[in-house]
């Protein structure tokens, strides 16, 4: 039972990741968009940004989920329980 536990604390890291990082890569992508050069901004305040972007987009779970299950990271049968 133990080991079911750890498997499902990795499957929802695993989206937790897959969407900070999507969150984290559309900050870029506004930054770039506006002329700053993303080089030049501190990793904190992307990550930040990027926080304030996931809360706003909530949707990016469910995309991470989805993307998690196609990379084989999360089997789709586990997930539903």
């Amino acid at each position: 039972m133990a080991r079911a536990n750890q498997f499902k604390l990795v499957d929802t890291t695993a989206v937790k990741v897959l969407a900070r990082s999507a969150a984290r890569n559309a900050v870029k992508r506004q930054l770039q968009a506006q002329g700053v050069r993303v080089s030049h901004v501190p990793m904190a305040e992307i990550i930040g940004q990027a926080s304030a972007y996931l809360s706003d987009h909530p949707e990016l779970y469910a995309e991470a989920l989805e993307r998690a299950q196609r990379m084989g990271m999360i089997e789709p049968k586990m997930m539903e329980k």
